[in-house]
């Protein structure tokens, strides 16, 4: 069997360094907020070339915060819209909506999969107020006119980099592109975690200060709230790990480019679309396919784990019913037809080529 994502396999890669950051936090007594905490933050800032970094409990609280952050600013209020892509993960939307700001949907590029921005314009109204991009499966979604834009009309400009750790624009890291940027340490993500945690990245002090008060309850120094916070923090464990890998992660990076490229190169058969080849980190290597279920029952029948990223779109979630008047057929084709592939840092060209050869040999008839 190939696993779509053997995080027993990554994980094993470090294992010595791994254990040996545990014990040193088990060792410490210290289990919060605490010297493991202050050097990832310090080393993950660092990295990604921002000023500031916060960790907090996942990435959905990163983005929540941020947005609460500038609410407690003055930039964003009760009822202001936010511009996202239609076909990101429903945390993205989550985010929005949990502050009571409106998400407004725009339709991305088929052949990237990221926000369309040449749609974007028109999508802004007096009640706008941010834009929040996704680097969707490792993809960069910036590009210099979603900047313009953003000038010109005096906009927020937000990056939700849970899936592009690494990735680059013009010698920048995202994370670093907007004014602040959200971060997911969920175990699968490129830099992964042994459990939940996130981070906030910005160059903005103000906007740091208080992502950290409210993910503490609210307070910048013990016992004096400042804001009715929430209990949303890095914990000493995971901070160590991270640490850790954040010293292999552009290594990693290249194993999954270089596993993604053999994709590009190899793959022929004409029922599938690959993604463009791009600067991209591929936390998820996405194919489309009409046949997409009948493709996936194909390689798990030849031992082949796959995922499907994702099956429902936000605007179609019983969780958001005001949405389902909406006609997104990018968006929907592509939650219909995407199949993502194993591409990780622990994976062989040979298990790559038992995935080619698969691919290669699936036929329509097969459908029939």
């Amino acid at each position: 069997m190939i696993k779509y994502l053997d995080l027993k396999k990554i994980n094993h890669l470090h294992d010595a360094e791994l254990r040996s950051a545990l014990s040193r936090v088990m060792d410490s007594g210290w289990y919060l907020k605490g010297d493991a905490t202050r050097q990832f933050e310090e080393q993950y800032a660092h990295y990604i070339g921002t000023h500031y970094c916060i960790g907090v409990a996942n990435g959905l609280d990163a983005l929540t915060l941020i947005l609460r952050a500038y609410m407690e600013m003055g930039r964003l209020k009760e009822g202001d819209e936010v511009i996202v892509p239609a076909n990101t993960y429903i945390a993205t939307i989550l985010s929005i909506t949990e502050n009571h700001l409106v998400p407004v949907l725009v339709e991305p590029r088929i052949d990237t999969f990221q926000i369309d921005d040449s749609l974007i314009e028109q999508a802004i109204t007096p009640h706008t107020r941010a834009i929040m991009i996704v680097h969707l499966y490792g993809r960069c979604a910036y590009t210099e006119h979603i900047g313009d834009i953003c000038h010109q009309h005096n906009l927020l400009l937000i990056e939700d980099n849970a899936q592009a750790h690494g990735c680059m624009f013009s010698g920048k890291r995202t994370g670093s592109l907007g004014h602040a940027a959200a971060h997911s340490f969920y175990p699968g993500k490129n830099l992964g975690a042994l459990g939940d945690a996130g981070a906030v990245t910005t160059n903005d002090e103000e906007l740091a200060r208080i992502v950290s008060s409210i993910g503490n309850y609210g307070s910048s120094r013990k016992y004096v709230f400042d804001y009715q916070g929430r209990n949303s923090r890095i914990d000493e464990l995971q901070a160590a790990i991270l640490s850790v890998k954040l010293q292999y992660l552009d290594a990693d990076n290249k194993q999954r480019q270089a596993i993604a490229t053999y994709y590009l190169n190899k793959v022929k058969n004409p029922l599938l679309t690959l993604p463009t080849a791009s600067e991209s980190v591929y936390h998820i290597f996405p194919v489309l396919c009409p046949c997409r279920n009948q493709l996936q029952q194909y390689l798990s029948e030849h031992g082949v784990q796959t995922a499907i990223h994702y099956p429902i779109p936000p605007h179609r979630q019983a969780c958001y019913p005001e949405f389902s008047h909406h006609s997104l057929p990018i968006t929907e084709q592509i939650h219909a037809q995407e199949l993502s592939l194993p591409c990780h840092q622990a994976m062989t060209l040979e298990e790559a080529d038992t995935i080619i050869q698969l691919l290669n040999d699936f036929q329509d008839t097969f459908i029939a």
